[in-house]
Order: structure tokens, then C-alpha cells, then sequence
């Protein structure tokens, strides 16, 4: 009997390791989330799953993982499908301990074997990370600015902020700061964390994680358009507006 539950264990870590390195699905791998707070998860696919069918699974095994919620199906998870993104996001609210857990990201596929990639998410009362806004928005040319938050346990470890489309990140340890163009990340190195992005660009909109350590949280950016100048002749008089 213990040399089949080892056995079993041990089919279970091969095929957590070998979908989790697929290339076909994405998503972060450690979230946290206060207790009682939502969070919205985004989960990238290969182009060719444009048109499959996606779901969102609870459970640790693949194989056995209770089905939540399918994308347009109503309830209290919510999974929308963005295909000219090869993205769907997943909406959990009024989330409690008892919805710690492992969770899946998958798709449909038919007459075959469907693909997911997993993420294990936290909810306590003191996330090691946070946002004070998980939804931010600026005008094109202007910035905004993210304010992240480590609790005791993670205000040592190394922070990053990235973007899903590509991944990539730009890094802080300890006071030091990281900075190109757009982005500036500093480290007050009292559990306070500022990410502040300028210049923005109609590009830049779409999902950011902030992460401390292996422990992550989602955020959305909005871009907007520039408000255009208005050119008005009036009795031979230009007002610009």
C-alpha cells in the first residue's frame, strides 16, 4: 500500500512539473489576497486555442480538479475570453480561507487531452503582498502610479514588476532601484513598495503582477487617449480648446 501511494505521489509531481512548463498555457505560479477582497486572474493560451472552450479547475490533481466555471457562464466566478489577446481572465470575489488552494487555468480540447497550467492561491487576513489599487488608469503621455505593500515576512525579499504580454520585469532588491524609460521601482525597505510608470503609451495598457519573493498580485492598466485639441473659427478669430 505504500508503495502505491508513493507511486501515486510521484505520477502527480510529473505531471504538475510537465504542464506547468508548457508553452501552450500560462499563468503566475503564487497569488495572495486578503480576506474577503477579489482578484482577477489572466491566463495566457497558445493562438491555436483561440476558438477551444476555457474553464477554470479547483484541486491539486490535473485529472481529478472539480470544474468551477466555464467562460459566459454565470455565477460567482466569471471567466471572459479575450481572443485578440490569446488571454481569458478569471474573477474571483469575496474570496476566504477556505478558497486557498490549488487552481487551474485550462481549455478544452476535442478528441484529445485538455491543457492547463496551474497557480496556487493564498487569502488570509495578512497577504504577504497587496495593492492599494488592483485597477489603475492614465491618459496617454501621462503616468500613473501603483502602490504595493509586503508584509513583515516579504519586505526582504526580492520585488518585481512585470507584464504578462511578454514578460518582462523590472527588478528591486533591498533600497536599490531599477529604472528605464517608462518604469521607476523603489523600495523604502519598510514593507512599502512604489511602481510608477510615465510616458504611457496606448501599448502599455493591459495586466501587470507585483510580486515579493514567489508571491504575487495582479494588476490592470487602462491607457487612454489624449483629449485632441478643438479648432474653432469664429468671425475670422481661431480659439484653440
Amino acid at each position: 500500500m505504500h508503495f502505491y501511494s508513493l507511486l501515486s505521489s510521484s505520477i502527480l509531481f510529473v505531471l504538475l512539473l510537465c504542464i506547468s512548463d508548457s508553452e501552450s498555457m500560462k499563468t503566475l505560479k503564487n497569488l495572495a489576497v486578503r480576506r474577503g477582497g477579489s482578484l482577477t486572474i489572466p491566463c495566457l493560451y497558445d493562438k491555436k486555442y483561440k476558438s477551444n472552450r476555457k474553464y477554470w479547475c479547483k484541486g491539486r490533481d490535473w485529472l481529478l480538479c472539480k470544474i468551477v466555471a466555464y467562460t459566459n457562464t454565470s455565477g460567482g466566478t466569471s471567466v471572459t475570453d479575450h481572443p485578440t489577446q490569446n488571454m481569458f481572465t478569471v474573477e474571483l470575489k469575496s474570496l476566504q480561507d477556505s478558497d486557498s488552494g490549488y487552481y487551474w487555468c485550462a481549455v478544452e480540447i476535442s478528441g484529445g487531452s485538455d491543457d492547463g497550467d496551474y497557480v496556487y492561491l493564498t487569502v488570509s487576513s495578512d497577504p504577504a503582498v497587496l495593492v492599494i489599487n488592483s485597477s489603475v488608469s492614465g491618459q496617454e503621455g501621462g503616468r500613473v502610479s501603483v502602490q504595493c505593500l509586503c508584509s513583515a515576512g516579504y519586505k526582504n525579499k526580492q520585488k518585481k514588476w512585470c507584464r504578462f504580454k511578454d514578460w518582462s520585469c523590472f527588478t528591486v532588491w533591498k533600497t536599490s532601484t531599477s529604472q528605464n524609460s517608462a518604469v521607476l521601482v523603489s523600495d523604502d525597505e519598510k514593507g512599502s513598495v512604489s511602481v510608477e510608470m510615465s510616458g504611457l503609451q496606448k501599448s502599455d495598457a493591459g495586466w501587470y503582477w507585483f510580486s515579493a519573493g514567489d508571491v504575487g498580485v495582479t494588476v490592470h492598466l487602462t491607457v487612454t487617449e489624449r483629449p485632441s485639441s478643438k479648432i474653432t473659427c469664429i468671425r475670422n478669430t481661431v480659439h484653440t480648446c
